[in-house]
């Protein structure tokens, strides 16, 4: 809901902050005095077209802001939008839009401080509000919508989500199947290509690790002769001495018998004798190891060679085909697979078309069952609709649901036909409507506007309400062309717009703009709008009116404020609020 409203240099308003009920909102006064600007500028800051004669006169630039409160349903609409582009607020369930036109011609845009295209915005807009009258912003004109509103209204959301689900389905066996049907001069060079990489591959016979193995041996191998030497020495040091030195096991052991008489002439240092005879026989075992190791160093140029050759083998592949043998193998298993593919697609074809057939049929005899559903759907939302309309003095009108089938060469199989289809079934739905006699029904999107067009729009809207998920309905001038005898019907239904469950849910808010004062006493919040000489400027104001207040500009709005009119705005105003009462005690 659009909790609040700030507009500033804005056509004759100077500055002006509107906060707005949860409920419906009236907003009345005087001809001229600003109520329609308040609509215009709603428009705007929903991404409608902006022009700079808007801005007051003196002033460079106009701007608007908007904060909305988000129920969960309207967050699950607008949070995907506010991600995709980081514009996410500090709250989830608050939004603000602002929008501002400069003497210039530019116009910038933003969503929570941010700023946007005028594209984002108004994909962001369209969520929150709907505007019907002089300056529309109508999920209702948009043809592509009337479907989602029939099947909600009809309660087919599951039934169509069963043929989504077949479409995505054929969807990838079309996918795979044009893959198949390449041209066979390109399967023919990938088949041969693929039959390279993977024999190339395979005849390396690579084991995962190997390289490293191969890099330390030929680190050795190019090294033999200084690895011997330094072998040796250490062989000489620890086993075989010279003969300046002797060698260090002799000495150990020289150490150790040493240790082995003062542990029999005091016991205390046994440990230290032990471990002597200990380090004696570990340096015995060291000397052996390092003489097993020296004699089995070799210098080999022939295996020297083959090392360097083998290790140009694996980095010329992994050139080609991955940093690592571990990445080439892996590739070689794609290369496989897919050879696979095309060596077997002949019957892959075979199996894809039986299934592409298979689906076809599905689609289409679900899409028939749900087609005939929205048949029966159409035809009871036509129905509530004329009656609404028959409240509402258009007692001649008639509506209708337009369902459509196009042939297409690859479509579904039904009743005979190739049928056009989509994730949304078979049809194209299209609402028309006839709002005068002896004329054809016509598509919703040609009629005219004005008064006609806004009670067309609440008839709609009030049998499609539980299907709209539009937070907030604006109703600019409903009442043109119309009674006092209908604008009391036209208010019942804007306050039945926003309450369900007995008065305890609401539905949407409502924003109307209106002259009759049949229709305004409906109001769970009057707003008054008037204008007034500022510093000889003419300039816009904004209050809302309660109690005798707002008595008086009901009387005022049936003429001349008199102790009669006073009366009957008493009267009107008791019989709202028993009306609505009544409501709720019928609901609940």
């Amino acid at each position: 809901m659009l909790l609040e409203l700030i507009i500033q240099n804005f056509a004759i308003i100077d500055q002006l902050r509107l906060r707005f009920g949860q409920g419906f909102n009236v907003l009345t006064g005087e001809t001229g005095a600003g109520k329609s600007i308040i609509i215009d500028a709603v428009s705007l800051l929903l991404g409608g077209r902006a022009d700079a004669e808007v801005i007051r006169a003196g002033a460079d630039r106009a701007t608007i802001e908007g904060l909305f409160l988000l129920d969960e349903e309207t967050q699950a609409l607008v949070n995907p939008l506010l991600e995709q582009d980081g514009l996410e607020g500090d709250d989830p369930a608050l939004l603000n839009l602002a929008r501002e036109i400069r003497r210039e011609g530019r116009s910038i845009c933003r969503v929570n401080g941010r700023s946007v295209t005028l594209k984002v915005l108004e994909g962001i807009g369209q969520y929150l509000v709907d505007i019907h009258g002089q300056s529309e912003h109508l999920s209702l004109l948009r043809v592509r919508e009337h479907v989602d509103l029939l099947d909600r209204y009809g309660n087919l959301w599951p039934l169509r989500e069963q043929v989504a689900d077949l479409v995505r389905q054929l969807r990838a066996v079309r996918q795979e199947l044009a893959g198949l049907r390449r041209d066979e001069r390109e399967l023919a060079r990938r088949l041969d290509l693929l039959q390279y990489q993977v024999g190339e591959i395979e005849a390396a016979r690579l084991t995962p690790g190997e390289e490293e193995e191969l890099v330390l041996e030929r680190t050795r191998l190019t090294n033999a002769e200084q690895l011997q030497q330094l072998a040796d020495e250490a062989y000489s040091t620890l086993y075989e001495g010279s003969q300046e030195q002797a060698a260090a096991v002799d000495l150990v052991q020289t150490a150790a018998r040493a240790l082995a008489g003062l542990a029999r002439l005091d016991p205390s240092t046994t440990a230290l004798s032990q471990t002597a005879e200990s380090l004696g026989y570990q340096l015995e075992d060291l000397a052996g190891l390092v003489r097993t190791y020296r004699d089995r160093v070799e210098f080999n140029p022939q295996r020297l060679s083959q090392v360097e050759e083998r290790l140009a083998l694996i980095h010329s592949l992994q050139r080609k085909y991955g940093d690592s043998i571990e990445e080439v193998l892996a590739f070689a298993a794609r290369a496989r697979q897919e050879l696979q593919t095309i060596e077997h697609s002949g019957e892959r074809i075979a199996e894809l078309a039986a299934e592409e057939e298979r689906l076809l049929r599905q689609i289409g005899h679900l899409g028939a069952e749900l087609s005939a559903r929205r048949r029966e759907a159409g035809e009871r939302l036509s129905a509530g609709i004329e009656a609404e309309l028959k409240e509402l003095s258009m007692a001649r009108a008639r509506f209708g649901v337009a369902l459509e089938w196009r042939d297409a060469a690859d479509g579904a199989y039904v009743e005979g036909r190739r049928v056009a289809f989509d994730l949304t079934g078979l049809d194209r739905v299209e609402f028309l409507v006839s709002p005068n006699v002896g004329e054809p029904l016509r598509p919703l999107v040609r009629i005219a506007s004005g008064g006609e067009t806004s009670r067309l729009m609440l008839a709609l809207k009030t049998v499609l309400a539980q299907a709209d998920r539009t937070p907030t309905l604006i109703f600019d001038e409903i009442d043109a062309g119309i009674g006092g005898r209908v604008g009391a019907v036209v208010g019942q239904k804007l306050w039945g717009l926003t309450v369900s469950d007995g008065g305890k849910v609401r539905r949407h808010q409502v924003l109307c703009v209106t002259h009759l004062p049949q229709l305004a006493c409906y109001g769970d919040l009057h707003l008054q709008v008037s204008k007034g000489v500022v510093a000889d400027r003419t300039v816009t104001s904004v209050r809302a009116l309660e109690g005798q207040e707002r008595e008086q500009e009901i009387a005022a709005m049936l003429g001349a404020v008199t102790a009669k009119t006073r009366a009957s705005a008493r009267e009107m105003l008791l019989t709202s609020r028993r009306d609505k009462s009544l409501v709720s005690q019928d609901e609940s």
